[in-house]
């Protein structure tokens, strides 16, 4: 299941081996990173302005797209989240080529973490229940993270 849902990703996001090596440039990845916490209060928007919240999510879900095809490829591959990009690349290709266990327990543990996290959060948003989506959001951010870091360790 990890595997389709990763492939599926892809194919949605346009990954070719080009925009993956654009998206391990550092800025990529942290100015992604950064843009969670608008994307969150953007969704949460609807509360307040209704259908007119959908104009600051399609953006923000464009600049999600565009992002990891703007900046040049990194210089060099030493950055930790030019690591993180890279291991998430070899943690896709992981039927190709075996990577240790523990590294796909820790992953499968920490994806299903932040996929569980990220439907509480929707449930929070569809229910306008500010805490739930709040903190559900944040604790699917920090499984994401913890995924993050395994990667880089990759």
């Amino acid at each position: 299941m990890d595997d389709k849902l990763g492939e599926a990703a892809q194919r949605l996001m346009g990954m070719s081996d080009a925009v993956w090596m654009r998206h391990a440039n550092p800025l990529s990845g942290w100015t992604r990173m950064a843009t969670t916490p608008l994307l969150f209060w953007a969704i949460w928007s609807h509360v307040w302005i209704g259908w007119k919240a959908l104009a600051p999510i399609a953006l923000l879900a464009a600049w999600l797209w565009l992002n990891p095809r703007i900046f040049p490829k990194p210089k060099q591959v030493t950055a930790w989240m030019t690591k993180v990009v890279l291991g998430e690349r070899v943690w896709l290709n992981r039927r190709e080529v075996p990577i240790p266990v523990g590294f796909s327990r820790v992953a499968a543990v920490t994806t299903w973490l932040s996929a569980g996290m990220a439907l509480l959060a929707v449930a929070g948003f569809v229910i306008q229940n500010f805490w739930l989506a709040f903190l559900a959001w944040h604790f699917a951010a920090f499984a994401k993270i913890w995924f993050a870091d395994r990667m880089a360790w990759l």
